[in-house]
């Protein structure tokens, strides 16, 4: 039985019900020529999402991803060192002198994993090279186009199977990624420290919101095809994704069509008066979505939801 065939046999009511009528609409909406834009927000990289959205991205079911820095990251640092992490099953019942000693031994807990320190130095020695010949040469670029340089041309040994990667996929396929606020991010975090000191100068090495925006902007407008955005827990990569059409209508006066299929997997809720919680209807006054764009919203774990979502596709 096919992912796609269980769904159907088994996932008929309340939040199962709306994943089974979202993937059979998302079915449709990229089978009849719409484009795709998944956002990523949370630690899904972490939490290995690699292993179902790079077959999307491998078989043109994703067009686009907008992201955060952490997510970007988090990619690199598991393809790279996900040996050295160390699983953290009772990270409930931690006490903060168990954290203590993480921190100690150099290692970042999210959730129920840790990240070993060393890997951030590894992919720093990397990147300084890149950012201080892009230094040299007057050049600047977005800050995932310097992780697709290491990935396809650096001497980084992968760690993971590399066809288990999302950024390894989308670096093969040159896909567009757009990070808005990529200076909260631990790669961020060390150009900042290297600018400090003086090893880099320049912070014009990397394009900033305003640059990522205007990128946005020109990739919706490309192609007439109808565009979709499923949107993975809420912060800023969906914020800054969803925004760019009543940008584009509002603000500049171009008569784009707004996005023609939307999907939110959350667990964040209206009543707590978050932009996160904030249901598709709130969004048609926004002039992001129309009255008859197909709307979903899963609250469910999207750790879970994503996985099952993305392989009815297949």
């Amino acid at each position: 039985m096919s992912i796609k065939e269980f769904v159907s046999e088994h996932f008929h009511h309340f939040n199962a019900g709306e994943l089974a009528r979202c993937g059979n609409s998302l079915s449709g909406f990229l089978d009849s020529g719409g484009r795709l834009m998944v956002t990523l927000a949370g630690a899904m990289s972490t939490a290995q999402i690699g292993r179902s959205l790079a077959p999307a991205i491998r078989t043109q079911k994703v067009h686009a991803i907008c992201c955060t820095g952490a997510n970007l990251e988090e990619e690199l640092f598991s393809l790279i060192s996900r040996s050295e992490y160390e699983d953290v099953h009772d990270w409930r019942n931690l006490r903060p002198q168990d954290e203590e000693s993480l921190r100690d031994r150099g290692m970042n807990r999210v959730t129920d994993v840790a990240i070993p320190e060393d890997v951030f130095r590894d992919v720093e020695s990397q990147l300084a090279s890149l950012w201080e010949d892009a230094e040299v040469a007057g050049d600047s670029r977005f800050p995932h186009e310097y992780l697709y340089d290491i990935i396809l041309h650096g001497d980084l040994d992968f760690d993971e199977h590399s066809d288990k990667s999302w950024l390894v996929a989308a670096a093969d396929a040159n896909l567009p990624i757009f990070t808005p606020g990529w200076e909260d991010s631990t790669l961020a975090n060390i150009l900042a420290a290297r600018i400090l000191d003086r090893t880099v100068k320049d912070s014009s090495i990397i394009k900033g919101g305003l640059e990522a925006m205007q990128a946005l902007a020109d990739w919706y407008r490309e192609d007439d095809s109808p565009t979709g955005i499923l949107q993975v827990g809420g912060g800023i990569a969906g914020d800054f994704a969803i925004s760019v059409v009543p940008m584009l209508r509002q603000d500049v006066g171009i008569d784009v069509p707004r996005w023609s299929w939307y999907t939110q997997i959350s667990e964040s809720r209206p009543s707590y008066g978050g932009y996160s919680g904030a249901p598709p209807t709130e969004k048609i006054s926004w002039d992001k979505l129309d009255v008859t764009t197909p709307k979903f919203v899963i609250e469910s774990d999207a750790t879970i939801v994503l996985p099952i979502l993305l392989s009815m596709l297949e």
